[in-house]
């Protein structure tokens, strides 16, 4: 249960509703919602209570939503949910791409890599300064100096940035370099780091669990919803399942259970969730027509030497085809394609 006070209720009111939810052993969070305070029951009191409850003043409505998704359910909001990342809207009618390298190695590197994919028409910049390998003999990022790198390729494309966020303390020195924080698929269920995030208020990504079901990535992003940041973007990144033909077994059928049970908006990672670059075209071709909203896509310019998931990596050559590729099935679906800047204006 969710009850919604007004927009200009006073303290006083908000706590008048919750001693009142508690005299009945009703506990509740309090969280602020589109600007209103939201208390957020643990479980939906007998019906003659919720009839108290809404006649208090102060109270603008109730809702009794069920299950560990509350907030991100489509019984909360019924309309899709927007998330503005720089000058980029994820959700919206335009079908947006970020693309990059899985890990940023050097300044070089990310140079070309960002020149290719924004001339291709990428609308925001990935790359991971801090990356959670699971050999820790594996290259682990750049840390602080990559968040400068990307910075940098930033300012001289326009590309938002997208970079992963490891422990809670890395949440604010990263949010002050990356437009969108990304929580990678080890961490999703990582509940510090989670609510650190959604204290943050800042755009953020959360790619589903290796292992997760559908109602556990949900109610991953209800610890980000619930401290306060609507923000959040779903990110189907695929799960292992007993074939091992590829990497992980990408799940494109989620997207359209998630878009049915959530108002957030879902983006697809073909990269990793197959780790073969030749997948990756078909794959994403294939999330932009299940209705996806946009991918998340591994691109370097010497992908047979990345020094992160070389084999699923794109060349940029195959990433361009990989765009005109998308244009085609996004009109056949009534969906335009976002433009990168670097299009719109030239690099």
């Amino acid at each position: 249960m969710i009850v919604f006070m007004e927009r200009h209720s006073i303290s006083e009111q908000v706590d008048r509703v919750v001693a009142e939810l508690g005299t009945f052993g009703v506990r509740t969070t309090a969280c602020v919602q589109d600007g209103r305070v939201a208390l957020i029951a643990e479980r939906a009191p007998m019906p003659e209570i919720i009839e108290r409850i809404q006649a208090l003043r102060g109270v603008a409505e109730v809702l009794v939503i069920g299950g560990s998704s509350r907030l991100g359910s489509r019984a909360y909001r019924s309309a899709d949910s927007t998330v503005r990342v720089g000058d980029v809207v994820i959700g919206g009618p335009e079908f947006v791409v970020a693309a990059g390298p899985c890990a940023v190695e050097n300044g070089e590197q990310l140079a070309d890599v960002a020149a290719a994919v924004a001339l291709s028409g990428a609308t925001m910049l990935r790359g991971g300064a801090f990356k959670p390998r699971s050999s820790p003999y594996s290259f682990q990022g750049l840390g602080p100096a990559g968040l400068e790198l990307l910075a940098e390729q930033r300012a001289r494309t326009g590309l938002p940035v997208v970079t992963e966020v490891l422990e809670p303390a890395q949440v604010g020195p990263v949010a002050e370099r990356a437009d969108m924080l990304q929580i990678g698929a080890r961490n999703m269920q990582n509940f510090p780091l989670l609510r650190e995030v959604g204290r943050s208020g800042h755009p953020t990504l959360l790619k589903r669990g290796l292992a997760a079901t559908v109602d556990e990535w949900l109610a991953a992003a209800e610890y980000v919803l619930r401290e306060g940041n609507g923000n959040v973007v779903l990110c189907e990144r695929g799960i292992r399942t007993f074939e091992p033909a590829t990497r992980f077994t990408l799940d494109l059928s989620a997207v359209a259970v998630v878009k049915r049970q959530s108002h957030l908006p879902v983006i697809v990672d073909p990269s990793h969730g197959t780790g073969r670059s030749w997948l990756v075209r078909p794959l994403a071709l294939a999330a932009a027509a299940a209705g996806a909203d946009g991918l998340l896509v591994d691109v370097h310019t010497d992908a047979h030497n990345a020094l992160c998931d070389a084999d699923q990596a794109l060349t940029a050559k195959e990433f361009d085809e990989l765009m005109r590729s998308a244009g085609r099935v996004l009109g056949a679906v009534d969906r335009p394609l976002a433009c990168s800047p670097a299009l719109v204006e030239g690099m």
